[in-house]
Parts: C-alpha cells; sequence; structure tokens
C-alpha cells in the first residue's frame, strides 16, 4: 500500500545502514544508491572493505520503510556527468533527502547548495554522533576489524551480522563435547580478527571461533573458517546460517593439548552466558 506521508528521494552509498543514514532515509519514499562503491570505479586501491554486499544493504534499506530502492551502476560514464546532468537524468522528484557532506557529479563538484540552486527543495541531515564523535561508515569499519563490536553495534543501532554457508567439519569438536556449526563466510569483506565470539545465529546463542582452529594441528582448517558452539538448541539445519556478531572474548591461540582447548571452550561457554544475561 502506498505510504502519502512518504515523499522525495534519500541519495547515499549508505553502507551499513547505521543511523545516520536511518535520518537520511526517514520520511523517503524512494533511495538511490550505487551497486558499488564509487571508488571501486574511481581508485579501486583506495575502495573501502564493505559492512554489507548489496542485497543485505538493499533490505536494510527497504526495512526503514522506503518504498522503492533504485541502485546505480557507478561506471566511467556515469562518473563522467556534470552535477547537473546528474540531476536532470536522476531526481525527478523535488524533494531531496541526503547528507551533510554528500557530493556528486563529475569530480564530485554537486553538493545540496547547487541542487537548492537548480530548484530543488533539500533537506540535509545532520551527522549522527555516537561518543561525541561523527558516525560514518568508515568509523564502524574501523570498530569492526579492532574487535569493538559494542560500538559498532551501537553505531548500527543493531548488531553487525554475516550470512555463512554451512560446510562439513571434520567431527572433532563432538568428540571433545562442543560441537560445532561451521560456516564459510563467502561475502565476508572487512578483516575480521580471528578470535572467540559471543554470537547470535539463527537467533541462538552461541560462541563463535572465526580462525583456523590452529590447535587441531594436521586437522585445522586451510582457511578462516567460523565453529559455532551454540549455548542453546541449535537452529534447524539450513544451508546457509545469518550470525550477529555481540562481542570480541579472547583472540584465537594455540592450546598445548585438545584437553586445554575443552577447557577453554568451557570457560568460552560460561563468559558468554554471563554476557547475554546481564
Amino acid at each position: 500500500m502506498h505510504d502519502t506521508s512518504r515523499q522525495g528521494v534519500a541519495i547515499g552509498f549508505f553502507d551499513g545502514v547505521h543511523i545516520g543514514h536511518r535520518e537520511i532515509l526517514r520520511g523517503a519514499r524512494t533511495a538511490l544508491t550505487f551497486r558499488t562503491h564509487p571508488l571501486a570505479t574511481l581508485a579501486p586501491e583506495r575502495a573501502p572493505r564493505l559492512i554489507m554486499p548489496f542485497a543485505k544493504r538493499e533490505a536494510a534499506i527497504r526495512a526503514c520503510g522506503v518504498e522503492e530502492v533504485v541502485a546505480l551502476d557507478f561506471t566511467p560514464s556515469f562518473a563522467a556527468l556534470s552535477p547537473e546532468e546528474f540531476a536532470r537524468r536522476f531526481l525527478r522528484e523535488r524533494i531531496v533527502r541526503c547528507g551533510a557532506n554528500w557530493r556528486f557529479g563529475k569530480a564530485g563538484a554537486g553538493d545540496a547548495a547547487l541542487l537548492s540552486r537548480l530548484g530543488y527543495d533539500v533537506r540535509v541531515s545532520p551527522y549522527a554522533l555516537f561518543a561525541g564523535e561523527r558516525v560514518s561508515s568508515t568509523r564502524i569499519r574501523a570498530a569492526i576489524e579492532c574487535g569493538d563490536l559494542p560500538s559498532a553495534n551501537a553505531m548500527l543501532s543493531r548488531a553487525w551480522s554475516v550470512e555463512g554457508r554451512v560446510v562439513r567439519g571434520k567431527g572433532l569438536g563432538g568428540k571433545i563435547g562442543a560441537p560445532t556449526v561451521n560456516l564459510e563466510l563467502d561475502g565476508l569483506e572487512l578483516r575480521l580478527p580471528r578470535g572467540v565470539y559471543a554470537v547470535v545465529a539463527g537467533g541462538a546463542r552461541g560462541v563463535a571461533n572465526w580462525g583456523v582452529a590452529p590447535t587441531m594441528r594436521e586437522a585445522a582448517w586451510t582457511h578462516e573458517t567460523l565453529e559455532i558452539n551454540f549455548i542453546d538448541p541449535p537452529p534447524a539445519p539450513s544451508p546457509v546460517l545469518e550470525t550477529a556478531f555481540l562481542r570480541f572474548m579472547r583472540p584465537e591461540r594455540v592450546f598445548d593439548s585438545i584437553e586445554e582447548l575443552a577447557r577453554q571452550i568451557r570457560l568460552d561457554r560460561e563468559a558468554v552466558s554471563l554476557l547475554h544475561d546481564q
């Protein structure tokens, strides 16, 4: 059903769809975004590692109440458009919502002031703040990559999550009383620190290790894998499982024995259970 209270177009890349993005999207009927980050075309060596893939970003934008998401391909010819040509071709609604630092057109020459001169009703959202500083996708990426999940999640206003493809393990976890569901995070771009995390996967609480399980020596993973040992009854079997990361608990390490690893897993479970109970 069409929501007549929503007007105009919100413009931005919206990686993460964080609390600042949500203010831009609030009240907009349409969102205009790009499938790939502009820097992936303009300067690939400086393109950021993304918080979420496009499909999740589109779903998060729609979850803000936006009725239509228009995703453009940022190509070299698109990058060459003048600000006036960009506006003429793509801004067909008179109300435009954007962030304070939004730029558009060739060499980023266009801004909110130019749009106002062109006759648009421009609604500029001020920066959102967290801990006294501006919220940005760059800041959230940095927080995740240094293991500061509470700060990242506060700026996102939800737990950062990724989808993983369930893969078969070697069955060694079950032999030490810690059976796991193992995920390959194929779409992960961020450099997630190796270690143990408090997570929620498929609605169930768990302890997850992101790494290669080096204590298993010759049976260790050949590439980084997420192993989830559930505290709650595990979710129903599925080929893909979404996992929300709540807190980084400790770095991955090599234990002297399997018995020592098993003791540490019990301690990790206790610590994560206390965290969830707080």
